[in-house]
């Protein structure tokens, strides 16, 4: 699942509007595919028979436990982030930004070549990714 959602995020990075959004978007999705893995897979939830509240769904438990994995994920990506180098920092700030420069500006911006951003791009993904699954 943290492989499709990396992959995921690496396909859409030019979507992402706001430098920010990054953890919720790694949230959202992690959560998507866990639904869809769980779905794929057949996996049950166990009730207890003698629980009053047994024969309807626990709405509330499942927002509790997906709101508690997205802010341990949030928090892991943000701590990550701030584990990049400063031009990792910087490159993937401003290609997060709404509407995505052209690759002219980002080297006008950066002072780097065009034919370098989309390498570099790579692997301060791939860095994040490290961090984040350390």
């Amino acid at each position: 699942m943290s492989q499709t959602t990396w992959l995921l995020l690496a396909a859409h990075i030019r979507m992402l509007k706001d430098p920010g959004a990054i953890s919720g978007w790694l949230a959202t999705t992690a959560r998507r595919e866990s639904i869809r893995l769980a779905k794929r897979r057949g996996l049950e939830i166990l009730v207890d028979p003698q629980d009053p509240g047994a024969d309807r769904a626990d709405a509330d438990a499942v927002d509790g436990e997906d709101l508690v994995l997205r802010i341990e994920l949030q928090e892991r990506v943000r701590s990550a982030f701030l584990q990049l180098p400063e031009h990792c920092r910087r490159l993937l700030s401003l290609l997060m930004e709404d509407p995505p420069p052209s690759y002219a500006e980002v080297s006008t911006t950066l002072g780097i070549p065009r034919g370098s951003i989309g390498p570099t791009r790579a692997r301060c993904l791939a860095r994040l990714r490290e961090v984040v699954e350390r």
